[in-house]
């Protein structure tokens, strides 16, 4: 019997406080992930463990093809985030970080619906402590926020399985086979966690942020979680093509204008998410592993970019784009790496993003969805302009900003090289990685025409940023404050329901004032009858009222 891989990082979490800290912690920090990935990697698809909990059968450990392309990299993902940060002394991130990871392969490898609600609430509880860690009152505030929206995708996806479990009598985790108000709810939750469009702000918010390694891991686990829960439960459900199209686009106006480069690299991550939700609303085997292949390539080239400007912010002190320029000159491995990275996520040929992407917009093409074909393309131009352009040109290669620091620490360079070789082997070897993907479709991204059609898509785009660059009309780093959708529920629907609030009460006020003057010369009156024109009288009628309905109730009790 397999130990599921999950509680190696629980015990592992629970041991840590115990091992010194120091070379020896961080060695063990990243042993764990080899330790967990061992015991799933070469077992066969099926089911491990379970357990009876009130008459349900829990599945703790489910694996076939989707789990485990899922499984396979959120441990690579893990090990590489602690080599990243191997000098890090601070107990609460790695503790968190540890659980983190842990119950987000629990939850790919959870086979029913109560499982994965119980490592869905403790991913929330677990990164949440990852921007908390940088300890200071906006990363508080800000975490209780990305808390809060957590919950509230915990909520929903609890109602939803109870509903779900009462109609059905079962708790499996499958395609659910009918949007009823059930499936709403549990879609909702999926939503909050997979940042849909006026969902997503937490996002933007929580992972800028986190501290500089704390940012890498977010950005693996809690999205791609709801990838995973999306494609498990909801595949070709149409209305996902238009949401991630939608996704995909909305996030380039906002990044184009953004200053804070860790902030883009966040708008960036709604951006490929459309991507992958694009390819769960189409459902075909080709689109499913567009989506996977997609949520593979992304962890590892997002995780990058956050790792260089985890660097920078490391050694800087700055992401801002206005502060940054020249950085070049002091950190050169640090600049190689994000310009991998940078053309990992726009998809150059050779590296990974363009293997990935093109199943995804080979499916949309074959399905008939064309203006969403277009809109993507649109997107992938998009994203060359501020993630593959806009980051490396700011923060490395632009005006000088006299910045001289040191590059950053040999485990961080580490773990950039290995997250870059693997962004450029799998960007020239696909075929292992497609090896794994949930359905046995031949695809062949290297042919002629698209590889023609990828580069004239670059260099059109980034002939545009010269142009507009040269002509003062692109966006400079300035400091600014980029507001989104989220005014309107944080500052503008708290106004609009103060002010209907006050109107209401003033209305109340001016119809019942006639009243409250009436009553108030009744019982004036009644006093003075009674004798007391102070109004103690008044008390005595109470009085007798309240003894005439008690003796009215015992009688009719009797």
């Amino acid at each position: 019997m397999s130990i599921p891989p999950f509680l190696f990082y629980l015990a592992g979490a629970l041991v840590l406080p115990l091992v010194p800290k120091g070379a020896m912690r961080s060695l063990f920090l990243s042993l764990v992930p080899v330790l967990a990935l061992t015991q799933f990697v070469v077992l066969p698809f099926g089911e491990y463990a379970s357990a009876e909990l009130f008459g349900y059968t829990l599945i703790l450990l489910r694996l076939d093809a989707l789990a485990y392309a899922f499984s396979l990299i959120f441990s690579i993902a893990a090990f590489l985030a602690a080599l990243f940060a191997w000098h890090i002394r601070d107990t609460t991130q790695q503790i968190a970080t540890l659980i983190y990871s842990g119950v987000a392969i629990g939850a790919v490898q959870a086979g029913d619906l109560i499982t994965l609600f119980c490592f869905w609430e403790a991913t929330a509880f677990a990164s949440v402590f990852l921007v908390w860690a940088r300890r200071t009152d906006g990363a508080y505030f800000t975490g209780m926020r990305y808390l809060i929206f957590q919950m509230l995708s915990g909520l929903l996806l609890l109602a939803g399985i109870i509903l779900h479990i009462n109609a059905t009598g079962s708790n499996l985790f499958v395609q659910f086979p009918d949007i009823n108000f059930a499936a709403v709810l549990i879609l909702l939750a999926f939503g909050i966690k997979c940042a849909f469009p006026l969902l997503h702000d937490w996002l933007q918010d929580a992972y800028p942020a986190s501290t500089p390694t704390g940012t890498v891991v977010l950005s693996v686990f809690t999205t791609k979680l709801a990838v995973y829960a999306l494609a498990r439960g909801f595949p070709g459900l149409e209305a996902l093509v238009y949401i991630g199209a939608l996704m995909a686009l909305f996030p380039i106006f906002y990044a184009v204008i953004e200053n804070d480069l860790r902030r883009v690299l966040a708008f960036s991550l709604n951006n490929q998410l459309g991507f992958m939700v694009v390819g769960v609303g189409i459902g075909t085997p080709l689109a499913l592993n567009g989506t996977v292949t997609h949520a593979f390539c992304h962890v590892l080239y997002k995780a990058l970019l956050f790792m260089s400007m985890g660097a920078v912010l490391l050694r800087a002190g700055t992401t801002k784009g206005s502060e940054l320029g020249g950085l070049y000159k002091s950190m050169p491995y640090t600049t190689v790496f994000c310009v991998i990275g940078a053309a990992s996520i726009s998809a150059f040929p050779l590296f990974s993003g363009f293997i990935s992407k093109s199943l995804i917009l080979s499916a949309a093409d074959k399905q008939g969805y064309t203006l969403v074909w277009f809109a993507l393309l649109f997107a992938s131009a998009g994203v060359f302009h501020y993630c593959g352009i806009k980051i490396p040109y700011f923060a490395f290669f632009a005006r000088d900003s006299g910045i001289r620091c040191r590059e950053a620490p040999w485990n961080m360079l580490l773990a950039m090289g290995l997250t870059a070789l693997l962004c450029v082997g799998i960007g020239v070897f696909p075929q292992p990685l497609y090896n794994i993907l949930p359905y046995g479709v031949s695809y062949v991204p290297y042919t002629a025409d698209h590889v023609v059609f990828q580069l004239q898509l670059l260099l059109f785009s980034a002939l545009a940023f010269m142009v507009l660059m040269s002509k003062g009309i692109y966006p400079a780093g300035l400091r600014s404050v980029n507001l989104s959708s989220d005014i309107v529920y944080r500052k503008w629907l708290p106004r609009v329901l103060l002010w209907t609030w006050g109107s209401i009460e003033q209305f109340v006020v001016s119809i019942t004032a006639p009243l409250r003057r009436e009553s108030r010369q009744i019982f004036r009156n009644i006093g003075v009858v009674i004798g007391n024109e102070h109004g103690s009288g008044v008390m005595l009628l109470w009085v007798g009222v309240l003894l005439v309905f008690l003796l009215a109730l015992t009688y009719l009790a009797r």
